[in-house]
């Protein structure tokens, strides 16, 4: 006895929406070493959420409905995943900033290794924060997170009921401008003391010329940016959880959910 599986039209275009969705944030989600794996596992892990979220699939009429009405709807779910992708993807590029900025000040960008998630030459410091953000991505649960405000805005807005609006853009360009304000943040206590390292320095210079400050600066402003990093390290997971609740709020806010 043989059996068909039959999938309806109104099923396969709800799937296809919300598959916009999901796969519109995974463009942007901080997955460490998502962005370098394979294109099958990527498409699979998007593929596996929006078969979780199966209850939440809409029921789409198509004989209402033209190809041209469908093409939009798919835009504006791509943007809306693309959106909330965004959202978490500012949270690393804050540490990444902070890492720039520590870096550069206490001789670290002199040296730099191979980025695993990029294969690209970057500083030490940049390396540690992807992976330390990637760390607290999931043992913060900002991966169930996200799962949850799929879910929610599939509730609220279902797909083909979200409408693009130029009120998003304000949103996210404030958490845009929160990168710069939360790594600057991080990297103060760095700043500050290298530059009082380069003021003794300089006033050892004064006092005696003959010292090889040279010589003395890398090491010295290398050992006390280690030592500062280890006290600053453990702020990183509250700054990391603050800064993740801020900006699913801006989410909840925008989708007003």
């Amino acid at each position: 006895m043989h059996t068909e599986l039959a999938i309806s039209l109104s099923a396969l275009y709800g799937f296809l929406l919300v598959l916009a969705r999901v796969a519109g944030a995974f463009i942007f989600v901080p997955l460490p070493g998502l962005n370098r794996g394979p294109e099958m596992t990527r498409s699979l892990l998007a593929l596996s959420i929006t078969i979780a979220l199966f209850p939440l699939w809409p029921k789409i009429e198509t004989g209402e409905y033209r190809t041209g009405i469908l093409a939009g709807w798919l835009l504006a779910e791509a943007a809306l995943g693309v959106t909330i992708g965004l959202a978490v993807s500012f949270v690393s590029e804050a540490f990444q900033v902070a890492a720039q900025l520590m870096g550069m000040q206490a001789g670290f960008a002199y040296a730099s290794i191979v980025d695993p998630t990029t294969e690209a030459d970057s500083s030490v410091l940049l390396v540690l924060a992807q992976l330390t953000a990637g760390l607290l991505f999931f043992s913060l649960g900002l991966d169930r997170e996200v799962i949850r405000v799929f879910a929610r805005s599939l509730e609220h807005y279902p797909p083909a009921a979200f409408s693009l609006s130029p009120r998003i853009a304000g949103p996210l360009l404030g958490l845009g401008a929160g990168i710069f304000s939360v790594g600057l943040r991080l990297a103060m206590p760095m700043l500050a003391l290298m530059a009082l390292v380069d003021l003794s320095l300089a006033l050892f210079g004064r006092i005696n010329a003959q010292l090889q400050l040279l010589s003395l600066a890398f090491p010295l402003k290398m050992m006390a940016g280690l030592v500062l990093l280890a006290w600053v390290a453990s702020l990183f997971p509250r700054v990391y959880r603050d800064f993740v609740a801020g900006s699913l709020r801006v989410v909840i806010g925008v989708l007003g959910i």
